[in-house]
Parts: C-alpha cells; structure tokens; sequence
C-alpha cells in the first residue's frame, strides 16, 4: 500500500460528497489510505454579547459523521483518517497537498454563488497546493462540440509540445494503467499563423497547415515514447489539433475518465503561482474530472 494517502476535501455540499466518492475509488484503485478532511470556516471573533460559537470535536463532526456513514456503507473501505481542521478554506486547503497523492474537491461547496461554475477554494487548491488536484463536476454537464470518440475508457491529456512536462504525462499513463485506458494526448498547435507586415496590419504567414501539424505529431509522438516503454500496456494516441487548446481539451472530455492538464512553471517575470488560462478554462468547462498536475521540479 502506498503511504501517501488520498486527501477528499467534504463540507456536507452534494458537490463535496461525489468528491468523496470519487477519492474513495481513487484510493482503492492506487491501494492507497484514504484521508477525508472537513475545514470549518468559524469565526474568530464574535460582536460584544453575542454567543460564541465552539467547534464541535472532530468524532463530533457531522459532516465527518456523514462522511463516515457514507464510506462504510460503500464496501471495501481503505485505511481512512479522518480530519477537521478551522480556519479559512482557501488557506488551508492547498496546504492538506503537502502530504497527499492526490487532493480531490468538488466544483462547488456550501459557499458562493448558485451559478458559479467552479468556486474559489477550488481554484485556489488548484493553483498552490503541492500535489495533483483532481476537481469533480456536477453530473450530467455537456460540452459544446464534443466530436464522437471511440468506446473505452478513456484519459485526455494536454501535451505542450515546445513546453512538454514530464510529470502531467507520467500521471496521466499511471491513471491510464490503473483504469485500462487508453490516452489521447491533445497537442494543439497555433492556427492560423499570421505575421506582421505593417504597424497594425497583419497577414497570414507562408506556412503549410499540414507541415505544422506533421511536426506536431512528431514532437508529440517523441514525448510520448518513455511513457509508452514504461506502460507498454496502455495505448496512447497523439492528436495534433489547430488552435484553441482549451476548447479541445473540452470537447474531448465528454465521457472521458479524466482530464490531465498542468500548471503553469514559475518564470523569471512570473515568480507567483499560476493555473494559466487553458487550464483554467478546462476547469470551468469541462464534463469529466480534472486533474491538475504541478510542474515537475526543475534540477539545477
């Protein structure tokens, strides 16, 4: 068993609990401990006179009562933990990463509004914490211009093919394994090309879409080569795509078993953390879970 445990992030919220579900699955699937976190958001401060308000203790809790209920009634249970933690959510979310393989929310908890897609401590968990992040939508969300798929079990993966990253592939060939999946790594290229011929004016460039896409393909298919000798089982297949990568991405998740996408590295001119606007649009849009890989470390 792995000593890395599964973190589910509840709050009691119907969002939160399919979380649960899916972490529960994950667990049993990577022979991993599950461990089920409730961060109570209690104010620390109350108006003069005004009753304070205690925490209940965590074997208390009833949303980890519920959680509890919910995971034994399911049938071969893990090693589970069970943790209540007060303070902010968006600050103590990312940090139950530290120590996890995979940290799973759902779109949504109790707070915000109503027709928020994705809510904050998602984004946030998303964007800081240390390890991948796997964010549950609701069901039976659509996707515009999804394109017909082969049947199967499917894992969609974001492959940058001048920014490749080792780790959002590695993850997404282990999920692939563990579910008998195949991979269809999406590797979107810029279409169309245009330069600039004058101040404000722009032209299309002399390039060949079908050059562009065949060193795409090429690229994509050399990044993929180590991956496919470590999983000789798990068939992949590149997929070059012109133009916008998220919308891609999107239209393959429909009946997909999960969506693989990393997080921006940290650069020179951008030292703060950052999700980057297609994975951001993936989480917002997409009908699967999404998991969101950090960047591998770079060695010095």
């Amino acid at each position: 068993m792995s000593s890395l445990p599964v973190v589910a992030a509840v709050d009691g919220s119907d969002d939160s609990l399919r979380a649960l579900d899916w972490a529960l699955d994950a667990a049993r699937l990577h022979d991993a401990p599950l461990r089920v976190a409730h961060v109570r958001h209690y104010a620390a401060w109350t108006q003069p006179g005004a009753p304070i308000v205690v925490p209940p203790a965590p074997d208390e809790d009833p949303v980890l009562l519920d959680a509890r209920a919910r995971v034994e009634a399911a049938g071969e249970v893990p090693d589970t933990e069970y943790v209540a933690l007060d303070g902010a959510p968006g600050g103590l979310l990312p940090g139950l990463g530290a120590e996890a393989r995979l940290l799973v929310l759902g779109s949504r908890g109790r707070g915000g509004f109503a027709s928020l897609l994705l809510g904050s401590n998602g984004l946030t968990a998303a964007r800081d914490a240390e390890c991948p992040v796997v964010v549950v939508p609701r069901p039976g969300r659509q996707v515009d211009d999804a394109v017909p798929q082969e049947p199967g079990p499917r894992v969609v993966v974001g492959l940058k093919v001048d920014a490749p990253d080792d780790g959002t592939l590695d993850l997404a060939f282990t999920e692939a394994a563990l579910r008998g999946a195949r991979v269809q790594a999406v590797a979107a290229y810029p279409w169309p090309v245009q330069t600039w011929s004058a101040p404000g004016e722009l032209v299309p460039a002399g390039v060949d879409q079908d050059v562009i896409e065949n060193e795409t393909r090429t690229l994509a298919e050399g990044f993929l080569a180590p991956h496919r000798q470590r999983h000789p089982g798990v068939r992949a297949d590149a997929h070059p795509a012109p133009g916008d990568a998220a919308g891609h991405l999107v239209a393959a998740s429909q009946d997909a078993d999960l969506v693989v996408v990393g997080r921006h590295r940290r650069r020179l001119l951008a030292p703060t953390r950052m999700l980057g606007s297609v994975t951001h649009a993936v989480l917002l849009h997409t009908a699967s879970p999404v998991v969101v890989v950090p960047p591998t470390p770079v060695e010095e």
